[in-house]
């Protein structure tokens, strides 16, 4: 990095984007957190030109809750946890998009969010949301990834994996191949009571809008044995996550995610034992990510 260039940063920004929203944390350059802000999906399957948009939103925004006006975007150095950023044709047109931040540093929300967690160092993490995925730094220093396919041919255990199956169990029980139990009947007081309602709802949503059908699994689970038996479904397939992260089960691990944390009561008890209180989520993960690039290319950080 040109000298000049990097003595000009006066903003650290982390951002946390995934499928529902986009949080971002604004920092000094010695790591003092000055504001935060959220918005929109910044998910990069989602589309670029609106991950970018509610980007910068949040970051616009980070700036006025620390009482602020936006600078300069050549002042500031963007970390990025985004969801979708393994897929390497989104992030060259993420790049050729951008607006003219002075350092932008781009990686998975499952790998800040692990950088979060645990502060750098070696450590497992699980996230189910809206997605499912695990990351892991293992002790030799290798990094792993788990799941994170995305919907619907993946994201096993997460909040539009259970949707789409209480969608599915409506469609069965409206041919009369299952029964009409509380979890079909809420799905049917949501999406529409006719086969006609159903196939209009089933045309229109995509993953977000399967996993707000997700609370509706929890809220009937105590009364309707195949809510309560798709929601330990959804436990065991977050664990054989963590089994393929660490095999030899030593690494700390921390839970992220409405549906994780929903989750973790019926999770076995030796994978509880290993479960820990998060140092920091994926924001701080972000900052931590930009951090390291500035360092590695001589810049501010140290």
């Amino acid at each position: 990095m040109n000298p000049a260039r990097s003595t000009a940063i006066r903003f650290h920004i982390g951002i946390d984007g995934g499928g529902t929203h986009t949080r971002a944390r604004l920092a000094s350059t010695d790591r003092a957190v000055l504001g935060f802000a959220a918005s929109g999906p910044s998910a990069l399957g989602q589309g670029i030109e609106q991950a970018w948009q509610h980007i910068v939103q949040a970051v616009d925004g980070a700036f006025a809750d620390a009482g602020l006006a936006p600078a300069p975007r050549e002042q500031c150095a963007l970390g990025l946890g985004l969801a979708g950023a393994n897929v390497r044709q989104r992030c060259e047109e993420f790049f050729r998009r951008a607006p003219p931040f002075a350092e932008i540093a781009l990686d998975t929300d499952a790998y800040t969010t692990l950088l979060g967690a645990h502060e750098g160092r070696p450590g497992a993490i699980v996230a189910a949301g809206t997605g499912s995925v695990g990351e892991a730094l293992r002790r030799d220093g290798l990094r792993v990834a788990v799941g994170g396919w995305g919907f619907p041919v993946g994201d096993e255990g997460s909040g539009a994996w259970l949707g789409l199956r209480a969608m599915r169990e409506t469609h069965r029980a409206i041919d009369g191949r299952a029964h009409v139990g509380p979890l079909v009947g809420a799905v049917l007081a949501v999406a529409g009571t006719s086969r006609e309602a159903l196939l209009g709802w089933c045309d229109r949503p995509g993953q977000n809008a399967y996993a707000e059908l997700a609370p509706l699994v929890f809220d009937a689970a105590a009364t309707d044995p195949f809510a309560a038996a798709l929601l330990d479904r959804a436990a065991r397939s977050l664990e054989e996550i963590a089994a393929a992260l660490d095999p030899e089960r030593v690494l700390p691990l921390a839970i992220f995610g409405s549906i994780g944390q929903r989750l973790l009561p019926r999770f076995e008890p030796p994978i509880q034992a290993r479960c820990v209180e998060p140092a920091g989520d994926s924001a701080d993960g972000a900052l931590r990510l930009v951090g390291q690039a500035l360092s590695e290319l001589g810049g501010s950080e140290r």
